[in-house]
């Protein structure tokens, strides 16, 4: 059996050299009873590869059973996995076989290995090393031929260095190591794959079929895919199931893409070429501007120590700045109030203040009081259209849009 024959009977999308390269580890190593480990980021297809392991190797008659180990509390993991006499612990009213004894001559698949206590660790080296174990609560051996298969979406070797795996059972496992690449790697699968589950989901809901234009291609292709293979699913499921006009666009398609925090964004459509910024642009430019604030008020307490507390001139320079240091102070002060220092003498320490009664007010460094600042004032500028907005604030509308979200500005 070939790789094609392979992608044919399992309903493999794709024709990435490195999803190929998985493939054809896959059937070599199938036939022998050597240990996997199959690494990959999480919804990338790990159990399908084991799934191609078992089938096609000489246990494929004998059972199959997948354990999610991440998903089993650490109390019962033993029981789970090696069973229990009756008695043993509270609520083993009766004696129960673990998955080891009852896949007896065929494989399991431990998904999220990583996650198995180091108690539970060392009995599944004792496993791997004679095919040994004991149930909870006996001293009697048991034996068991089974073929393991192991799966983890985290770096298991950083994780040997911090104590929290064996060594010894990394090398085990680690026989033949099987990695599947993520979606993001395979772009060129992205709109085979989106096409084959658009015309699934088209059959069974009995719904016309899905085309995408060149643009909304060029989204799902760019789109970094943190879900991988399963959220592509998901999306072409609800495109089916939800978009009335069947010819999908870019912009219709952008409703059904997560927009998660700049990280992950798909590329920009129809934004005049410009870049779309990210939250840590944004904070950069606040801080950039609280900066060139904090300059203009030095350089304007400068120069009226220098002038000795003579004012006009200086307000008559910088009436902008003078206006905007009365709408921070207080909002509802108008252009008639003036600016008054009074001239320190040789002994006394200077003392500025305004004419008006003014209480003290301490300046807030809240990035996001900054930031919500900046874009009122952008919405305000340009009477609350987002667009123009947007480009004032150097983002795009569609980020804007999500900051208005986030900060309750609406």
């Amino acid at each position: 059996m070939d790789v094609q024959d392979i992608k044919n009977r399992f309903g493999i999308i794709g024709g990435s050299p490195l999803l190929n390269r998985a493939i054809d580890i896959a059937r070599q190593v199938a036939p022998t009873d050597m240990s996997v480990l199959i690494t990959g980021e999480s919804g990338s297809g790990k159990e399908v590869f084991s799934h191609i392991i078992h089938q096609i190797s000489a246990r494929k008659h004998g059972s199959f059973i997948a354990v999610n180990c991440g998903a089993i509390p650490e109390g019962t993991i033993d029981s789970e996995l090696f069973g229990h006499e009756k008695g043993s612990f509270t609520g083993a009213h009766e004696a129960r076989k673990g998955y080891f004894e009852v896949a007896n001559g065929g494989t399991i698949f431990l998904d999220e290995v990583a996650e198995l206590p180091l108690g539970t660790q060392a009995r599944l080296l004792r496993i791997l090393e004679s095919g040994e174990y004991l149930r909870v609560g006996s001293s009697k051996v048991q034996k068991t031929d089974v073929r393991i298969i192991a799966a983890t979406n985290v770096d298991v070797y950083n994780r040997v260095k911090s104590g929290k795996f064996r060594e010894d059972l990394y090398y085990r496992l680690n026989t033949v190591p099987l990695r599947i690449p993520a979606l993001q790697e395979r772009k060129e699968d992205i709109y085979l794959l989106f096409r084959k589950f658009s015309a699934d989901f088209s059959d069974k809901y009995r719904s016309p079929g899905i085309q995408l234009d060149n643009e909304a291609i060029q989204l799902l292709t760019n789109y970094s895919w943190p879900g991988n293979v399963r959220q592509l699913k998901n999306i072409a499921e609800q495109v089916c199931v939800l978009e009335k006009d069947r010819n999908v666009t870019a912009q219709a398609l952008m409703n059904y893409i997560p927009n998660e925090g700049g990280s992950n964004l798909p590329m920009a459509i129809n934004n005049n070429n410009k870049e779309d910024f990210s939250e840590r642009d944004i904070l950069y430019k606040v801080l950039f501007d609280m900066k060139k604030d904090m300059m203009d008020l030095k350089k304007l307490v400068a120069e009226i120590i220098q002038s000795g507390g003579n004012t006009s001139h200086i307000m008559a320079e910088n009436p902008h700045y003078i206006n905007q240091l009365y709408q921070d102070v207080d909002p509802e002060m108008n252009h008639e109030n003036t600016l008054t220092i009074k001239k320190p003498s040789q002994n006394a320490p200077v003392d500025y203040n305004y004419t008006h009664d003014a209480e003290e007010v301490e300046e807030s460094l809240s990035l996001i009081d900054k930031e919500s600042d900046l874009i009122k004032k952008a919405l305000k500028k340009h009477k609350g259209k987002r667009k123009f907005a947007a480009q004032e604030l150097g983002i795009s509308e569609r980020t804007l849009y999500r900051k208005i979200k986030e900060l309750n500005l609406n």
